[in-house]
């Protein structure tokens, strides 16, 4: 069975929809068959893939409209990778969601038929702590929480792991924290640093040794429908990617 990963962090802009499209290429370039699960409503891994959103079924019909996740997937958005899409459609799901019975595990049925089909499958989640995250966090196997460096991320990983810890106890038992990655590092701030030393002492081991850089290509490759690998291969921000998938394949 592959294993299911969780990018999450409920603040905005920290860099969760870019760990799910770069990870993924650069585990698909490692050679690992990859599933992108676009769980954001405002659907930017879909639109960073240069998807075009509304021309396939997506993540709402499959947790709302009783659709077959085979028919949700798009296939080869770059090679090894395929994505189910989102919309704003989704913004809405929540409250329909509440009317399903057993709602917080709609994803995780959902996935049984596929699940053993992929090597990884990678879940961008809502900028929240909603019942969308709560659906994917009870699908998952693991959470990478990426954070950005700066002055409030210790506040917003302290709540995140609460809300880890709570799915742990009540909805999914064997969901692990897989480790925090660095993003938008810039390594000209002594503010960077501070936030990395920080989250170290408070986390210890679970923290990846890879750290993204603050890299100007990583901005500008979504608008072009592409990862990073594709884009500017050989850019610092390839590289981190690079390193990154190396130590989830060794987790």
């Amino acid at each position: 069975m592959g294993r299911i990963i969780a990018i999450a962090n409920q603040k905005g802009g920290v860099g969760k929809t870019t760990t799910s499209i770069n990870l993924s290429a650069a585990l698909a370039e490692r050679g690992q068959k990859v599933l992108i699960i676009d769980m954001d409503p405002q659907g930017n891994s879909t639109s960073g893939y240069g998807v075009e959103k509304g021309k396939v079924n997506t993540i709402y019909d499959l947790l709302i409209n009783d659709v077959n996740i085979r028919e949700c997937i798009y296939k080869g958005v770059c090679e090894n990778v395929d994505i189910v899409t989102s919309t704003v459609d989704l913004a809405g799901a929540e409250i329909e969601m509440l009317e399903i019975e057993r709602h917080e595990f709609i994803l995780k049925k959902k996935l049984i038929p596929i699940e053993n089909e992929y090597d990884y499958i990678i879940i961008d989640c809502p900028p929240s702590l909603n019942l969308l995250t709560v659906n994917a966090l009870t699908t998952a196997n693991s959470v990478i929480v990426p954070i950005q460096c700066e002055f409030y991320a210790m506040e917003g990983l302290t709540q995140l792991m609460h809300t880890i810890q709570l799915v742990q106890k009540k909805l999914n038992p064997s969901l692990e924290l897989e480790g925090v990655v660095f993003t938008m590092f810039d390594a000209r701030t002594n503010l960077s640093q501070q936030v990395v030393d920080s989250v170290k002492q408070y986390l210890k081991d679970r923290v990846y040794d890879t750290i993204i850089p603050r890299n100007v290509r990583l901005a500008e490759a979504p608008s072009h429908g592409m990862s990073i690998l594709e884009y500017e291969p050989h850019s610092a921000g390839a590289e981190a990617y690079r390193k990154l998938a190396d130590e989830v394949m060794k987790y």
